[in-house]
């Protein structure tokens, strides 16, 4: 078997595949060579024989056959231009009319880019929904909170996890945006003038932008005001930085919840099959391959801002090749990565295991240093001296860590229970209830179930409807 990418059968959806599939392409070009002909045919220069010709055999992809051509004038647009016309007597000979190869290609981008967003954002909104029910689920559950990849003070898994929704939440949309955005070049020719048209349509009724607008609307995109031999470069740029930073927050995620699932931050757990094998040379492990298989696809997602940014900037004047080959793979298999990335993260979502054990664990060992800041609170309000109190509590702190890193049960509780200085504002109930971490949690419950709200609110309704 010949090289085949990873993207060919391992990443990506079949669905994703489809669209970016060779057989895909070719028959959005032949829609646009069919849209153009039917405009021709509005304005008379093309007969209706001509255009049932080519209509009836719009669909009849013979790969072999253009492959055979390609091979012998290395032009696969061409290729494709003559496979289409020898299987269309009548018509085959105005195919192609008035038009450039960009004319074609650039527009059946558009085409293919616009599909495969809506299915990535329609991805993106189950992924949405599953936040949203964990969310809810886990609002109220405290966690220890982590800065500096220390402890920290106590947050709720519900609003941890609430951080990675709001991030893709604000990507989708903006996807969302981005697709409405996207523009095709129009059919203009070969630098953007619309010359061959101008004297295509001398004397007729219909203008070159008649014809057009004709030709957009029956492939459901708009063209740019300006474009000379493509559509202008930078727009791809736009969608990979769209997809960059889609993939970003992806990454964000994954990373945590491989932390997450180590022994020093435990929390949650990717699901893992009852024959899964975690390592070739260690049975027991059980290795978080989902997580850092969103992480490595999102690398290569990034770096294909690259290349797609070199070639706007490099562009020389109405237009160079040599964005060709690269492009070729760059933007579908950054919509492919995508796509493996958003279905990886939603079974992820889908069969989380909660670590109550480690989460429990973990608040007992540090939720005590974390809540000093209550009591120094409490002591303040209560007519205390801050600076000193402050100083007090350190000096408390890094008695009762060094204890921890001795193998010992946290003493902080029975340290301040038991100091003079703190009793002499506070009951020793009372500090012992403000050590409490798992109720220092502040508005996080309140906000979490806040984005969980805003997800179903802009989502749920239109997943109903569907």
């Amino acid at each position: 078997m010949t090289y085949q990418s990873s993207f060919t059968t391992r990443y990506g959806s079949p669905e994703m595949r489809a669209i970016w599939s060779e057989t895909s392409k070719r028959r959005v070009w032949r829609r646009v060579w069919v849209a153009v002909a039917e405009a021709q045919a509005a304005a008379g220069l093309v007969s209706p024989e001509q255009l049932d010709d080519i209509s009836a055999n719009a669909n009849k992809i013979d790969l072999a056959r253009a492959l055979e051509i390609e091979g012998e004038i290395g032009h696969d647009l061409m290729a494709e231009l003559k496979t289409f016309s020898e299987q269309s007597p009548k018509g085959g000979a105005i195919l192609h009319w008035g038009l450039t190869s960009a004319d074609v290609q650039d527009n059946a981008e558009i085409v293919r880019q616009k599909a495969a967003l809506a299915l990535l954002i329609e991805a993106l909104r189950e992924v949405l929904l599953k936040f949203a029910g964990l969310i809810e689920t886990t609002a109220d559950a405290a966690v220890m909170g982590f800065t500096h990849l220390q402890p920290a003070e106590p947050t709720t898994l519900g609003y941890r996890l609430s951080v990675y929704a709001q991030d893709i939440f604000d990507h989708t949309e903006s996807l969302i945006h981005l697709r409405q955005a996207l523009k095709g070049k129009g059919i203009r020719g070969a630098v953007g003038t619309s010359g061959p048209f101008v004297d295509m349509l001398e004397g007729n009724e219909v203008t070159p932008e008649m014809l057009e607008a004709t030709v957009m609307h029956r492939l459901g995109i708009e063209a740019h005001i300006i474009s000379s031999q493509t559509y202008p470069r930078i727009q791809d740029f736009k969608l990979l930085s769209a997809l960059a930073g889609l993939v970003g927050s992806f990454h964000k995620f994954a990373h945590d919840l491989r932390l997450m699932q180590s022994p020093g931050f435990p929390a949650l757990r990717e699901p893992f099959g009852e024959k899964q094998v975690g390592s070739s040379a260690m049975p027991f492990k059980r290795n978080p391959i989902k997580a850092e298989k969103i992480c490595s696809l999102a690398r290569s997602v990034f770096a294909a801002q690259i290349p797609v940014w070199e070639n706007a900037a490099q562009a020389g004047l109405e237009r160079t090749l040599d964005d060709s080959a690269n492009r070729r793979d760059v933007i579908p298999q950054a919509f492919l990565g995508c796509d493996e990335i958003v279905h990886t993260a939603r079974a992820i979502l889908g069969d989380l295991t909660i670590d109550e054990h480690g989460i429990a664990e973990q608040l007992d060992r540090y939720g005590p240093f974390a809540a000093t800041e209550r009591i120094l609170t409490a002591l303040v309000m209560e007519g205390a001296d801050r600076q000193q109190m402050h100083e007090h509590l350190r000096q408390h702190s890094l008695k009762a860590w060094s204890a921890l890193q001795d193998g010992q049960v946290n003493p902080l509780r029975d340290q301040l229970a038991q100091d003079p200085a703190i009793l002499k504002y506070l009951q020793p109930g009372r500090i012992r209830d403000l050590l409490e971490a798992r109720n220092y949690v502040g508005k996080a419950p309140e906000r979490a179930r806040a984005m969980a709200g805003r997800i179903r609110e802009r989502y749920k309704m239109e997943t109903d409807e569907r």
